[in-house]
């Protein structure tokens, strides 16, 4: 198998080339099969076919870790300083409806699922229902906030290693292909909006438009000089990003130990936090126009390094080993996707706020804006700032899910 940092850097790169080059061919098989399989579906399934079928072995890889903590932080600098926030407020109450919805969906996902074990076939886990119960609690920490309250809930509930571990596995699993189903379901967008949900897309669709609009007054074909000062201001706020990231969550997390559980002493959560609010207030000055010169598109490059570094983690695998584990995750998205599906019907609902709403509690920061972006570039933002309110009412809403499955079992 291959380890090699450096040559499964150049696969995924090439799975890349592949999927582009393809997806530009004009022809009915090519149409029809993207139809079906949209891009940043595959640039995320193929590295993770790879390491089932042990072509690579990513279990040592630093190559997610380099990606989430440089080009994620870059691509939303490069991707909000185009961002028009009057736009996005304009997208009305309904992304925060739908996030909501998602959140109350996973709160009462975990004990619906462990009631169905309970009642239905309680010698299917040879578990103790009150260790699962805990266990489970981790999940929903992750499904709602992110690592943190994962962690945090692992702390608060006792949960054993070896009972974490498989929990870590029905998470990454079960969220990883509701990623993938989401990511179809952005190519089916518009049928999705008018046959199903019955909703008026309008408002969005007219975001995009303006924005396009406003590309396109913009656009020229970019110099060296402007390819460069792209890079520069990218990863300049990275820079400054990791380095007050670090020294605020170090801060809080001597002087104020009890805010862990908010993720405040998470490096990663105001490396996302900087940098998106750097982007944001960039978007105010002249640094904007550098979208005319492609600043986006290099973002939306540096996205799609990161999906595929995603889809190296997902280990298919795993799905064989602990079947009814998963069977119990798989229900418990269920019920998290029912609800969305439900309140989306009744509000009318567009599905990109569904797909965003959803990935900001069982994503978070580094799939939203990934989710988000492939609707529109410029809509990253959105899910940045619901992901941001997923990791502010993680571990409440954890904890209390995490009670109420204790107390039913």
């Amino acid at each position: 198998m291959i380890s090699n940092d450096a040559v499964i850097f150049g696969i995924l790169v090439s799975i890349l080339g592949l999927v582009f080059y393809t997806s530009s061919i004009n022809s009915s098989f090519w149409n029809k099969f993207y139809t079906f399989f949209p891009t940043l579906l595959l640039c995320y399934f193929l590295p993770s076919f790879l390491v089932y079928i042990n072509v690579i072995d990513s279990s040592n890889s630093n190559l997610y870790y380099v990606a989430s903590r440089f080009l994620l932080p870059c691509s939303l600098v490069l991707l909000t300083i185009s961002v028009d926030l009057r736009e996005i407020i304009k997208l009305g109450p309904k992304a925060l409806i739908m996030f909501f919805t998602g959140t109350l969906g996973v709160l009462l996902g975990g004990p619906i699922s462990l009631l169905f074990l309970k009642f239905v076939s309680p010698d299917l886990i040879n578990l103790n229902l009150n260790e699962l119960a805990g266990g489970m609690s981790t999940i929903a920490g992750s499904w709602i906030g992110g690592g943190a309250n994962q962690a945090a809930m692992m702390e608060v509930f006792s949960v054993d290693s070896q009972i974490f571990s498989k929990m870590v596995a029905v998470d990454i699993i079960c969220a990883n292909v509701w990623l993938a189903i989401l990511l179809v379901g952005v190519g089916k967008n518009k049928f999705l909006d008018k046959k199903v949900l019955k909703a008026d897309s309008s408002s969005i669709e007219d975001i995009k438009t303006r924005i396009e609009k406003y590309n396109l007054s913009i656009s020229k074909i970019p110099e060296l000089k402007d390819l460069i000062f792209i890079l520069t201001i990218g990863f300049s706020v990275v820079g400054i990003s990791h380095f007050f990231g670090g020294y605020i969550s170090e801060y809080i997390k001597i002087n104020f130990q009890y805010l862990e559980k908010y993720s405040l002493t998470s490096n990663f959560f105001w490396l996302i936090i900087i940098s998106t609010s750097l982007g944001i207030l960039l978007s105010f000055t002249k640094i904007r126009n550098l979208e005319g010169s492609g600043a986006s598109k290099i973002g939306s490059v540096f996205i799609y390094i990161l999906v595929t570094t995603i889809g190296l983690k997902m280990d298919l695998q795993a799905i064989f080993q602990n079947p009814e584990l998963f069977l119990l995750g798989f229900i418990w998205i269920g019920v998290h996707i029912l609800l969305l599906i439900i309140v989306a019907k009744l509000i009318k609902a567009p599905f990109f706020f569904v797909a965003v709403g959803s990935q900001a509690n069982i994503g978070g920061a580094a799939s939203a804006p990934v989710v988000a972006s492939a609707f529109h570039p410029s809509l990253a933002a959105v899910g940045v700032l619901l992901a941001v309110l997923g990791y502010a009412v993680g571990t409440y809403a954890a904890y209390l899910c995490g009670i109420i499955m204790q107390s039913i079992v």
